[in-house]
């Protein structure tokens, strides 16, 4: 079973207790301009955390990093039939090591009041992380991660709210072997480009002064060549996709608005970035990234 963790909120540093599995924030915290991971992880005192928990043996696996994206939204698939554990089958199928998840509801009446981030880590045999945007129908619904490594802190961060609130959930993952740690950070951009792009300018201000390699994976509600996407490719590598490359909706995909950027650019090779041909669990079709660490 997976180590304990605490998910650490960027406002008043008081870590949350969790289940032995995952994390999860009871609200969201602003960020003061500048603050990184490893700030928070000093101050909670977490920073020593990851040694108790055991890394998996080294393997030709290991040597790689399989970061998926996906917009389960909320597990409801194109046939209209709620089902996480079809959910959790493409995830499997994929063998990632990290996953962002879009659409995630906690303990929500129309999802029958189910964890949906600690099942989906139960199903796939992944610790979890979980970061709400707002409180809905006696539950919260947001984002959350999970991953194959240890997590060794999260934090959600506050972004400028649009037609709904909005954050990203950011995580610190210890990679195998000598690989070192990486921020993995879960997007869900919403909903007119205006409000995307204030949501893009927060991100890119929160991680300005984060050390550590950070991978940006997720739903950007936008497209090539937009505003939104220029301003990330600024800061975060996103190369291009292996064709076909949309991603929404599922089942006849039109437009790509779901990607994976990382940095720095001389961090990791890139040795497959794919959309899954996946038609019926979600609306959106998941994304693959496989980076080699350099």
């Amino acid at each position: 079973m997976a180590s304990t963790h605490r998910l650490a909120m960027v406002r008043s540093v008081e870590p949350h207790a969790v289940g032995a599995r995952g994390t999860r924030a009871s609200g969201l915290g602003r960020h003061r301009k500048g603050i990184t991971i490893a700030e928070v992880m000093l101050a909670i005192g977490l920073s020593g955390c990851a040694a108790t928990a055991a890394l998996p043996e080294e393997s030709p696996q290991n040597h790689t990093v399989r970061v998926l994206a996906y917009n389960i939204r909320h597990g409801e698939g194109m046939d209209r039939e709620l089902d996480l554990e079809r959910v959790a089958a493409v995830i499997r199928a994929v063998r990632p090591d990290i996953v962002t998840l879009q659409e995630v509801d906690w303990k929500v009446d129309r999802t029958g009041r189910v964890d949906q981030a600690a099942h989906l880590g139960d199903l796939t045999e992944m610790e979890h992380a979980f970061g709400p945007f707002m409180e809905y129908q006696g539950g919260e619904y947001g984002m959350a991660i999970l991953s194959r490594w240890p997590i060794i802190v999260s934090v959600n961060h506050e972004l400028p709210p649009g037609e709904e609130p909005r954050s990203t959930l950011a995580a610190r993952i210890r990679l195998p072997g000598d690989a070192g740690e990486v921020v993995v950070a879960g997007v869900h951009f919403y909903r007119t480009e205006a409000e995307r792009l204030s949501q893009a300018r927060e991100i890119v201000d929160i991680f300005e002064q984060e050390p550590t390699p950070v991978i940006l994976a997720g739903d950007f509600n936008s497209q090539p060549g937009s505003r939104v996407m220029d301003l990330i490719a600024q800061h975060w590598t996103v190369p291009d996709k292996a064709r076909p490359t949309q991603t929404f909706p599922a089942d006849r995909p039109e437009r790509e608005i779901d990607f994976i950027g990382y940095r720095p650019a001389d961090r990791f090779e890139v040795l497959e970035y794919r959309v899954i041909d996946e038609r019926i669990a979600s609306d959106h079709r998941p994304v693959l990234m496989v980076l080699r660490p350099r």
